[in-house]
C-alpha cells in the first residue's frame, strides 16, 4: 500500500527500514537488560491505528500501523442500535465521522441528531473543598423512564447535546451513510482521506489483526477498551440489548473474544477500561485475557507540576461517581491502589505525567499584556519521573502509558520538538508500553533504544 504522490507511506517504511539497519551495528555480547515487567522490549500500540496520518479507526488505519511495525491494534468500543460491536474513540459522531455532512443532505439523519438538553443531578458524597462539583449532568432525564437515556446526549457528564449519538444507528447505516475522520489535533494532520472509509466492527479488527499478523509475520494484538461502559450499557439497554441491570456491552465483549479464540492470557490481546467496574465484571464472568485497567487525568499544574483531578468526566472513573465514591483516579497510583487493581487486572495504563510531571519554573505569574499566565505542554519541562512504574511492578502489574502524539504542542519543551526524545524517556523508565497515534515513530523510537541497549 502506497500513500499519495508524495509517498508518505514509502518515506515512513524507508527511515525505518535505515534506523533498522543500523541497529545492527550496536549489537554487543553484553547487552543491557530490558527494565520492563517480562523483560521483553515494550509494545508499540497503535492508538486507534495510526491516526496521524489516517482517519482514526478505519481500515486504512490499522494497515498502514501495521505496515510501520505497531504491536497492537487499539479500539475504543461501543454497541450499536442493532447490539454489534463498533469502534469509533467518542460515541458522539460530529468530531471523528462526517455525520453532520451527510445530515446536510439526508434528512433521516439531520432527523436523528439529539436534541434534548440534560439535568443536573447532585454528587452523593459530603463536599469538601477538594471533592470537586457538587452536581454534574446526565441524560436520564426522566428517572421514571429509562429510555429517556436515548433523547439527550450526556456521556459520563460531559455535555454533547446537539450532536449524534452512536447508539442511534444500526452496524449497517454507520458502514453505509457515516465514514470516519481524523480527530486529535484535526487542524493539523491530513484531511485528504476524511469520509473516505467506513467505520468497522470490532470483528472486522480482530479479523484485519489475523490477517496482517500473517502478512507480516509477526503477531499483532488487538486492544479493545470498553468505552463509556456505565453510559454505553444503559443505551444498549434502552435500544433492548440487554435486560435492565445487566451489562451488554461487557457480555458482547466476552463472547465476541470467546467466539475468536482469544479468551486466555497468552491470547494476542488485552482488554481496557477506564472503569473498575466494568473489568470487574469481565473478570467476574468468564474473561480470562489480559486485563488493563486506564488511569486518567483532568491536566496538570504547570506551575507545581502535579495533575490535577477536579472534575466529573476525566478525573474520576464515572462508575465511582454514580456509587457515592468520592476519590480520583489518583487513588489507583497508590501502592493500595495497585495492589486493589491486581485484584482484577495484569497491567495499567497511565497518563504520561503521572509518571514524567510537567513542570514550568521559574513560573511567570502574568503575560506580557497582564492576563494570567497558564502555560502549556510546550514551554514546560520534564521533571524527575515518580515511582509509578517501580511500583506498578512491583505490585506485579506491566505499565501502558498513553498517549504520545508527535505535534509540538503535545511534546514539553525538554524534548526540543523531537518526538523521539519523549519516546526514549519513557523506554528508559521501563514503561511496557506506549499508547502511540504514531506508531511509525514509536517503533523507529524503539530501534534507538535497543541500539542504546547494545541489542
Amino acid at each position: 500500500m502506497t500513500i499519495g504522490r508524495d509517498g508518505t507511506l514509502r518515506g515512513l517504511l524507508g527511515a525505518t527500514a535505515l534506523v533498522l539497519g543500523l541497529s545492527g551495528l550496536a549489537f554487543a555480547q553484553d547487552a543491557k537488560p530490558f527494565l520492563t515487567l517480562d523483560g521483553k522490549p515494550p509494545l508499540v500500540i497503535g492508538h486507534r491505528g495510526l491516526p496521524g496520518l489516517m482517519p482514526e479507526e478505519t481500515q486504512a488505519s490499522y494497515e498502514m500501523a501495521a505496515a510501520v511495525g505497531t504491536d497492537a491494534f487499539e479500539e475504543d468500543l461501543h454497541l450499536t442500535k442493532d447490539c454489534v460491536l463498533v469502534a469509533r474513540h467518542n460515541p458522539w459522531l460530529s468530531d471523528n465521522t462526517n455525520v453532520a455532512e451527510v445530515a446536510s443532505t439526508n434528512p433521516e439523519v439531520a432527523a436523528r441528531k439529539r436534541t434534548v438538553p440534560g439535568v443536573m443531578v447532585k454528587v452523593k458524597w459530603a463536599q469538601t473543598p477538594t471533592s470537586g462539583p457538587a452536581e454534574y449532568l446526565t441524560d436520564l432525564t426522566d428517572p421514571n423512564d429509562p429510555k429517556s437515556v436515548l433523547k439527550s446526549l450526556i456521556v459520563d457528564g460531559e455535555d454533547h447535546t446537539n450532536d449524534w449519538s452512536i447508539n442511534d444507528f444500526t452496524m449497517a447505516e454507520l458502514k453505509t451513510l457515516i465514514a470516519g475522520t481524523t480527530y486529535d489535533d484535526a487542524a493539523e494532520r491530513p484531511k485528504i482521506f476524511n469520509g473516505k472509509f467506513p467505520i468497522l466492527s470490532f470483528q472486522e479488527i480482530i479479523d484485519l489483526a489475523k490477517v496482517k499478523s500473517k502478512e507480516t509475520g509477526r503477531v499483532i494484538a488487538v486492544y479493545p477498551e470498553s468505552k463509556n461502559p456505565t453510559w454505553n450499557d444503559e443505551q444498549a439497554i434502552a435500544n433492548g440489548c440487554g435486560a435492565p441491570g445487566s451489562h451488554p456491552l461487557e457480555d458482547a465483549m466476552i463472547k465476541i473474544i470467546e467466539k475468536n479464540g482469544l479468551n486466555s492470557k497468552d491470547a494476542p490481546i488485552f482488554v481496557q477500561s477506564f472503569e473498575p467496574g466494568s473489568l470487574k465484571y469481565m473478570h467476574d464472568h468468564g474473561l480470562k485475557t489480559k486485563i488493563v485497567q486506564l488511569i486518567d487525568g483532568y491536566g496538570v499544574d504547570f506551575k507545581t507540576g502535579m495533575p490535577l483531578y477536579n472534575e466529573i468526566t476525566d478525573s474520576r472513573p464515572l462508575d465511582w461517581t454514580l456509587a457515592g465514591d468520592p476519590r480520583w483516579f489518583d487513588a489507583m497510583l497508590t501502592p493500595e491502589g495497585l495492589t486493589e487493581i491486581k485484584t482484577y487486572a495484569d497491567g495499567i495504563g497511565p497518563w504520561k505525567p503521572q509518571i514524567v510531571p510537567l513542570k514550568i519554573s521559574p513560573w511567570p505569574e502574568k503575560n506580557a499584556d497582564g492576563t494570567p499566565f497558564a502555560g502549556s505542554t510546550a514551554n514546560a519541562s520534564v521533571q524527575p519521573p515518580t515511582s509509578l512504574v517501580a511500583d506498578a511492578h512491583k505490585a506485579g502489574l506491566f505499565v501502558h502509558v498513553f498517549t504520545f502524539r508527535n505535534e509540538s504542542k503535545y511534546l514539553a519543551g525538554s524534548y526540543n520538538k523531537d518526538p523521539i526524545q519523549e519516546f526514549l524517556t519513557f523506554y528508559r523508565l521501563g514503561v511496557d508500553g506506549v499508547f502511540t497515534d504514531f506508531s511509525n515513530t514509536g517503533y523507529i523510537a524503539r530501534l534507538a533504544y535497543l541500539r542504546e541497549l547494545g541489542r
